[in-house]
Formats: C-alpha cells, structure tokens, sequence
C-alpha cells in the first residue's frame, strides 16, 4: 500500500488484506504513518502480484473501525482472508475500507492497451 503526506512524501508498506466483491479491507496499527497519510488524503494505491503480473488499484477510504470494536463478520472476514487477525494483538489496529476508484492489470507490454479495467468505480467491461 502506498500512501503520501500532504508534503508529497510517498510511503509503502506491505499489508494483509481481504476483498469482499466491492471493497478492500486492510488492518494497520492505529498510530501508523499509513492511516496518518490515508485519512489526511483519503487515497491511496495498492499493488498486487509478482512483476510480471501486477494489478495496481487506486481506492479511496469508505470507512474505518478499531480492530477490537468491528463487527464479528467484519473482523471474522478479514482474519479468515487475511490469515491473520489483528484483534488478537497487543497493539491497536484500525481495519481500514477502501473503495477502488481505477483498477488496471500490467503483465508485458503488449497488453498495455487493454490494462485499465475499471475508470472512476465502474468496470470498463
């Protein structure tokens, strides 16, 4: 997950995640350079795959929940997914819902112009 601060200054981070069919959920501890960025902005862009098959996705933050207060089918979702549950840390965390705004699918570039699959929420095909 990459995010910025309001100066520019880029910052990435590697993240479990879980999808549900129409939004991202990601856990990061609660006093992290990562929400700080996320809700400063509300955007940030993930990345997905090895090199040479990557999906990048652009989201916006539709919400967000302390780990330790989500709904058991939230927070039950997200651990199955993820394979690991934040809940269960001594640290604070903040489940994270992000909503994908553009999604594209990079491989070679022959497959360039066919990469975007999704413009301003709504899928191109």
């Amino acid at each position: 997950m990459a995010t910025a601060a309001p100066s520019g200054v880029a910052h990435l981070v590697p993240l479990s995640y879980a999808w549900d069919g129409q939004q991202i959920a990601l856990a990061v501890l609660a006093d992290s350079l990562t929400l700080r960025n996320l809700v400063a902005s509300g955007r940030a862009r993930l990345g997905f795959g090895p090199t040479r098959d990557v999906v990048l996705m652009d989201v916006e933050l539709a919400g967000q929940l302390d780990a330790g207060e989500a709904p058991e089918e939230v927070a039950g979702a997200y651990a199955r997914q993820s394979g690991w549950d934040p809940r269960a840390e001594r640290d604070a965390y903040r489940l994270l819902f992000l909503r994908p705004v553009r999604i594209q699918a990079l491989r070679e570039a022959n497959e360039l112009a066919g990469k975007l699959l999704m413009r301003e929420g709504s899928w191109l095909f």
